[in-house]
């Protein structure tokens, strides 16, 4: 058995959902993590998490051990650098087991009621390998385009956080939120969802998985996973899975994030790339 990278020092994030008001209980939660990892036998697990590099060039090095990404940048972003761990379930509206989903989001005040209705405003997406932020709502509006075009303006905020913001301020019409997410805001800064609306619920897929490098060999894979299993159910991590929203954690099939590559080529096949862009201007009509 080897883990992924034979080193004395790797890297190891868990950027999702690293709230400042939760960031004790993501470190208690890697602490319960790094326990089982030894107890287990892989060698290298790192101390703490690591803040300071972008966790993108963590999953890129040949130094990562473990983090959690989008189903999308291990489906394919990141496919050749990424593989699933485990998922967990969080227990938030939304949510099912280890499923989750995406809330198109406007201001409270606007007069749109359905994604249709949407056509002609100013959209923002989080990043260009989100599906929650951005796959989702590309799929959402590529059958109703017009020569390739739905809105107005695709701008790129770099968090569901500022995506709310912007459409708080009015900068921007629409986004579509991680339902973990907007779960966590609500309970620990409602304010951010203040003059905000819920318009559509977006079908479930696997919510973001635990990841390690892609090289791990399926000896590691298999001790790893039930290391995560061990940690999520520990008793005394009760208190800070409740804090985290998380229920618990299900090891799934290596096809169940294909849904994500899904939605991504039918917007293809609509011809429709409008999304990702960034500042792109450019009218509509019908």
């Amino acid at each position: 058995m080897s883990s992924p990278a034979n080193k004395s020092r790797l890297l190891a994030s868990l950027p999702w959902y690293d709230l400042d008001e939760v960031r004790a209980e993501t470190d208690q939660l890697w602490c319960e993590l790094k326990r089982q990892f030894r107890l287990a036998g892989l060698a290298g697990v790192p101390d703490e998490l690591n803040r300071h590099v972008a966790y993108e060039r963590q999953w890129t090095s040949t130094e990562f051990f473990f983090g959690q990404a989008c189903g999308y940048d291990v489906r394919m972003a990141y496919a050749d650098h990424l593989q699933a761990v485990a998922t967990p379930c969080y227990e938030v509206p939304g949510c099912r087991g280890s499923q989750y989903r995406s809330l198109v989001v406007v201001r409270a005040d606007s007069d749109f009621h359905s994604v249709e209705e949407l056509r002609g405003t100013r959209c923002v997406i989080n990043t260009p390998t989100s599906h929650s932020g951005m796959n989702v709502l590309r799929a959402l509006v590529a059958p109703l385009h017009c020569d390739g075009r739905f809105f107005t303006k695709v701008n790129m905020s770099g968090a569901h956080e500022r995506s709310l913001h912007m459409i708080q301020s009015g900068e921007v019409d629409v986004a579509a939120i991680d339902c973990v997410t907007y779960a966590l805001l609500a309970r620990y800064r409602p304010a951010e969802l203040e003059g905000t609306r819920v318009i559509h619920h977006t079908d479930l897929v696997p919510a973001p998985p635990y990841v390690t490098a892609s090289n791990a060999d399926p000896a590691t894979l298999a001790v790893m996973r039930q290391a995560v299993i061990a940690a999520l159910q520990h008793p005394g991590l009760a208190e800070t899975r409740s804090r985290l929203m998380i229920s618990g954690v299900e090891v799934l099939p290596e096809d169940a994030y294909g849904p994500i590559e899904s939605l991504h080529s039918m917007a293809d096949n609509h011809d429709y790339h409008e999304i990702p862009g960034r500042q792109i201007d450019r009218s509509c009509t019908t």
